[in-house]
């Protein structure tokens, strides 16, 4: 049987370091996903409960948390919290009682930041 070498961690190369849409044009369905996640933060009270959310520990928040510093109604922030969530930015977590905990997905919100990036040299 052949002697394996041991595997080493590749040089990144340019194409690792630099954002995707540097790399190339996006597809017509890839560019109607992005548009969806852009769209959902685009909006003023959207980027303030992510805020809110992202400066929680656990980067969560009970909606019964949300509604006063928003000035909002407990509908009309679930009516946003879903417009995130279906964004696929935020997720309900968990229930206690009539409320439910979202969380923020961080890697969701890196992926996004990723995507828009602009290329820098490596």
């Amino acid at each position: 049987m052949p002697k394996q070498l041991p595997l080493i961690d590749p040089v990144p190369s340019v194409a690792a370091c630099c954002a995707p849409l540097t790399a190339a044009p996006l597809s017509a369905e890839e560019a109607d996903q992005l548009a969806v996640r852009l769209k959902a933060i685009a909006d003023p009270t959207r980027l303030r409960l992510l805020s809110i959310m992202l400066a929680n520990p656990g980067l969560e928040a009970c909606t019964c948390d949300l509604t006063e510093p928003l000035g909002l109604t407990q509908p009309t922030v679930t009516h946003h919290l879903r417009k995130l969530a279906d964004a696929g930015l935020v997720v309900p977590d968990r229930r206690v009682g009539n409320f439910t905990y979202y969380r923020v997905l961080g890697d969701a919100l890196g992926e996004l930041a990723g995507l828009l990036a602009p290329a820098t040299a490596c």
